[in-house]
């Protein structure tokens, strides 16, 4: 991110009313989803709503745990990207599975859990998560999940394709109960009898023990670990501060892994106001941890859009496509991000109209150069 816009990415809510607006609506021709039908512009006199509440939603319900999805089939505007919000009591296992037409990008929101993972070069990698923590599995690769306690542990999965199901992924238990015993026997070079007790449909979700404590000193030769970790300590990032919040950005740059999804984590202060921008490159997806928020999404020909949001909503924003988020509520808005590119780049208006000479403003809005006098003439746009 260019440093004129990242210093003025959020403000404080006495700067909302001081600005004059302009935007315009980019959009990156010949860029294709990877799964899906090519996303087309949205039409109409009104845009659609760019709210999904997915915490209202009734769960699928499991021994240890549940799961709430939210996709095109769900939220139809989320064409670019779908997500799940799930939890894990203490020692239940989302079991071994993989993804065939997404990646996967989650923030832990809470609690423990443990993650396994397998890549095409056989590389395995054992990791725990706690609040805060970002993992990326590229797509195809095996993972498992399991909670670790105390507690239950939950999390907000992404994935980049809209079309994605969570209930229609590819399952361990699903593919070996349906292979006949004779086949399983050759495979694993074991007596048919083994298989006797084994599921004989998808599992999905079960409870066992909470495993031990990973070794902190792995003996010699145990480990079998790729060059990129799958796990980001994204809390514990530094980020940026600014007078009305903080922003932390988890992209392919600080996590090499995660090549086709940048995460953040969004923290707006009472009142405070995530300026008006625009992301050329990706679709936005949006999950409200805590607090009360309103966006309002530019959708070009006059057409804006307001929605507000709670905690356990979902937000979209077509890519290309202004918008801005305020706080309006008593605590700190909490929002996590994802972006579907694993390269960031967002555009703010502050910061376009900071580059350009007030003569050239008073053009395009029709009223004296002097209007502009008192506007930001620099990045830090912010008071103190």
């Amino acid at each position: 991110m260019a440093d004129v816009s990242r210093r003025n990415l959020i403000s404080g809510a006495a700067a909302a009313g001081s600005l004059v607006v302009a935007a315009t609506h980019a959009s990156a021709e010949g860029e294709q989803p990877p799964f899906g039908p090519t996303p087309a512009p949205l039409s109409g006199k009104e845009l659609p709503s760019f709210r999904f509440p997915l915490s209202s939603q009734p769960p699928k319900v499991y021994d240890g745990g549940w799961a709430k999805e939210a996709t095109v089939a769900e939220f139809p505007v989320s064409e670019r990207l779908a997500g799940v919000l799930m939890q894990l009591s203490s020692g239940a296992l989302r079991e071994l599975h993989w993804h065939a037409n997404a990646a996967e990008w989650a923030y832990v929101i809470k609690g423990r859990c443990r993650v396994t993972t397998i890549d095409p070069q056989a590389h395995s990698e054992i990791v725990d998560f706690e609040a805060g923590d970002v993992w990326y599995f590229p797509r195809g690769h095996g993972h498992s999940i399991q909670g670790l306690g105390p507690g239950d542990c939950q999390f907000i999965l992404v994935f980049d394709n809209g079309y994605f199901s969570e209930f229609g992924t590819f399952s361990i238990t699903d593919w070996l109960g349906h292979t006949p015993v004779e086949v399983l026997a050759r495979n694993f070079g074991a007596p048919e009898a083994t298989f006797a007790a084994f599921p004989k449909r998808e599992v999905y979700m079960t409870k066992g023990p909470v495993p031990p404590p990973l070794a902190s000193d792995p003996p010699p030769g145990s480990l079998n670990v790729g060059a990129e970790t799958h796990r980001y300590r994204l809390l514990a990032q530094r980020g940026e501060r600014f007078p009305g919040g903080s922003l932390r950005v988890v992209s392919e740059r600080q996590f090499p892994i995660s090549t086709t999804v940048t995460g953040a984590l969004l923290r707006i202060k009472p009142g405070g106001l995530r300026e008006l921008h625009w992301h050329p490159n990706a679709a936005e997806w949006q999950y409200y941890v805590r607090g009360r928020g309103r966006m309002t999404v530019f959708g070009s020909q006059g057409r804006a859009r307001t929605d507000e949001f709670a905690a356990g909503d979902v937000g979209y924003v077509p890519q290309g496509y202004g918008h801005y988020i305020e706080n309006v509520g008593p605590e700190e808005l909490e929002v996590v991000l994802a972006l579907d590119s694993g390269a960031y780049q967002s555009i703010s208006i502050t910061a376009w109209m900071a580059a350009n000479p007030p003569l050239l403003l008073a053009t395009n809005f029709g009223v004296p150069e002097s209007t502009f006098a008192s506007f930001p003439k620099r990045e830090a746009i912010l008071p103190e």
